[in-house]
């Protein structure tokens, strides 16, 4: 690639003694080989990539996410928003490094020992039904009228039930995830509640903590998934980078 045609993909933002691994690899391609660019007590991580490039596959959203969830394990990091390139390494030092050298080795600072983790819970479909309409006689009747009836004949009703319903589930959710705040919360966690994606999400929570303390979130949340049994499919991933928390706009 002509030195002209060259610009540098920027991920994220780490202390300047960070090392990468010789088989890190990024955007791209072929995928890019990651490397660091250090200015002071502050580095960005980048790979070479074409300033033409065309960036936007599954695999590069993928690249780069895996690429800051890898360095979040082992030391703290900024993460730049996808989709960030510059021209060339004295852009990356000057125009990014540079200029917003004491803002970024702060947050570092901040993060350091810290990561982020993501408390997602899905209720079960039979389990959660049967709980609503347990609960809500209207709607438990509403289906029984319009049990074994033509979809034609009962399409209001229909569409009345599934309203309710719906409307049922997104009660629940906030009160569940309310529930997992509170746990968050109580070991001193900052938290952040993410949109659902799925018309059944029961949780989407995020939260910045402790590496050291994973087996403490672990054991909270362990807690709530024996009292959840058969309701609710929890899960914790992480650590991860803080993309709630502190995602750059450096480079927009």
């Amino acid at each position: 690639m002509a030195e002209a045609e060259q610009g540098f993909y920027v991920y994220g933002i780490v202390p300047a003694d960070v090392e990468t691994e010789p088989h890190a690899r990024g955007v791209g391609d072929p995928p890019g080989e990651v490397t660091t660019i250090r200015h002071g007590d502050v580095a960005a991580l980048v790979s070479a990539v074409a300033t033409d490039a065309s960036l936007g596959r599954p695999e590069d959203l993928a690249a780069h996410a895996a690429l800051l969830d890898g360095a979040a394990a082992a030391a703290p990091v900024l993460p730049i928003k996808f989709g960030a390139v510059l021209t060339s390494a004295d852009h990356v030092t000057d125009d990014l490094l540079a200029t917003h050298h004491d803002e970024f080795a702060a947050a570092l600072r901040e993060l350091e020992g810290k990561a982020e983790y993501i408390v997602r819970g899905r209720y079960r479909h039979e389990a959660i039904l049967k709980e609503i309409l347990a609960e809500n006689a209207e709607l438990d009747g509403l289906r029984d009228d319009i049990r074994d009836k033509p979809e034609d004949a009962t399409r209001n009703e229909r569409i009345a039930l599934g309203e309710g319903i719906t409307n049922a589930i997104a009660a629940k959710r906030d009160a569940d995830t309310e529930t997992v705040r509170r746990v968050l919360d109580g070991l001193g966690y900052m938290t952040v509640v993410r949109e659902p994606t799925h018309d059944e999400d029961a949780v989407h929570v995020a939260c910045l903590a402790e590496t050291e303390q994973e087996a403490e979130l672990e054991e909270a949340l362990g807690r709530l998934v024996s009292e959840w049994e058969g309701r609710v499919e929890l899960r914790l991933l992480g650590p991860l980078a803080a993309y709630d928390f502190v995602v750059s706009k450096a480079v927009e």
